[in-house]
């Protein structure tokens, strides 16, 4: 990570500096995925459990886990365990109930009323991720704003271990949320179960959940399918970017880059800040701190190809930002929401030096399935809207369509549509008569 002066680029340099890793192989995960959801299609819990035994390496007669199973995996949990937990629960609960909107009646004319109403989507999907971490936290992250929601149907699908069990932990975090209807599958033959349905899997309207890169393609070709589902949001490899002046912590900084960093080693964090020598003093604090991590080969590899940049002045550290549109931005300056009316595209922001990346992820209550890979010039973090669908209502009087009637023949007829205008006329003539 050398530190790189942002005036100092030309414009494509600019553009090359802000790109994202190149996903690997993508035409080869393109194919392969293909090849799993098309057998899935045709083979259903048959081709489930060959790929639970091929990728998961575990053999598997059921599919679905057991009363007993989520009883004991709240047993082997502590009770402080369990306490954090519905910490993070109350938390997310709290901030996702307020996202509830009312219905909206309005007359925009006399006779004429429009209405739109909220009506929770019937059968939803979730994906949990597994694997090397286990990620609970994305099922309470899925699973308050749809047990809030009140979807009917609730299925989460995530990786087992090689002893065919799944995280004590993901199993806690769904009952707090009401689920039941947990399966123990993973990867891309998960998106393809929840998408087309097999004989245990209940077939979904829409999923949800980030995962791998063979997920995010499966979720990808399923939702191009007439006949497969909708999905959330494209979630690629985890990001940040901090933005920190001279009086930042640098520990504080080089903790919140490796945060992501240790997430896999396509993920990617970026530095702005305002001179090279605080930019070393974080890289001899990213050193000291990814020597000790468990994980510090993973990070090793995401800060290779990570990035810091030398801003002239707080606009251009939000120029910079805003093209890049990252997943997380952390604001570590002195008076950070002096920025925050500047910033345009992210999907989260944390504000000042105690607000680290890691309490969205777990336990403030907002949601952390967020849009990557500058998904966020468009696309909006998961939230209660996203579990529910609206529909219009509109009613016509007499007196109303006596009123509007006329403009809307007028307007039918501008169009060339004949039967848009009779569809009227035939009405207003019964009228008449």
């Amino acid at each position: 990570m050398k530190p790189v002066t942002w005036k100092s680029l030309t414009a494509r340099q600019r553009l090359a500096a802000l790109q994202r890793p190149a996903q690997a192989s993508r035409d080869t995960i393109s194919a392969t995925v293909a090849d799993i959801v098309a057998t899935v299609r045709r083979e259903g819990d048959d081709a489930l459990r060959i790929y639970t035994a091929k990728f998961d390496g575990a053999e598997l007669r059921s599919l679905k886990v057991s009363a007993a199973e989520f009883a004991e995996a709240k047993k082997l949990l502590s009770a402080a365990d369990q306490s954090a937990l519905r910490t993070a629960y109350r938390n997310l609960r709290a901030f996702h109930l307020a996202q509830r909107s009312a219905p909206v009646r309005v007359e925009t004319m006399p006779g004429i009323v429009c209405e739109k109403l909220i009506r929770p989507i019937d059968r939803i999907g979730l994906y949990v991720p597994g694997g090397s971490a286990p990620l609970f936290s994305t099922a309470l992250m899925l699973g308050v704003p749809s047990q809030i929601a009140g979807n009917s149907v609730r299925a989460l699908c995530t990786p087992c271990g090689r002893d065919g069990r799944i995280s004590p932990w993901i199993l806690f975090a769904a009952q707090l949320c009401g689920i039941t209807e947990v399966f123990k599958v993973g990867g891309a033959q998960a998106i393809a179960a929840l998408a087309y349905g097999t004989t245990s899997i209940p077939k979904c309207d829409k999923l949800f959940g980030p995962g791998n890169a063979f997920v995010t393609e499966a979720k990808l070709q399923v939702s191009r399918d007439a006949a497969g589902a909708s999905i959330d949001l494209p979630a690629g490899p985890s990001e940040v970017l901090v933005i920190a002046d001279d009086r930042a912590t640098p520990a504080f900084v080089a903790a919140d880059l490796l945060s992501q960093a240790e997430h896999g080693p396509d993920s990617q964090v970026i530095l702005v800040t305002f001179s090279e020598k605080f930019a070393q003093r974080v890289l001899a604090e990213l050193e000291q701190q990814v020597s000790i991590l468990p994980r510090g080969t993973t990070a090793r590899a995401a800060l290779e190809r990570s990035r810091i940049f030398i801003a002239g002045s707080r606009d251009e550290a939000i120029e910079i930002s805003n093209r890049y549109a990252p997943e997380h931005l952390i604001l570590q300056v002195a008076n950070p929401r002096e920025l925050l009316a500047s910033v345009t595209t992210a999907g989260s922001v944390f504000l000042g030096d105690f607000t680290p990346e890691s309490l969205g992820d777990y336990a403030s209550g907002t949601n952390h399935v967020l849009p990557t890979y500058g998904w966020a010039r468009s696309c909006s973090g998961l939230g209660l809207a996203d579990f529910s669908r609206t529909m219009t209502v509109q009613a016509a009087s007499v007196a109303g369509l006596k009123k509007l009637g006329p403009v809307v023949e007028h307007l039918a007829l501008a169009e060339g549509l004949a039967a848009h205008q009779r569809a009227v006329r035939v009405r207003l003539e019964t009228f008449k008569r």
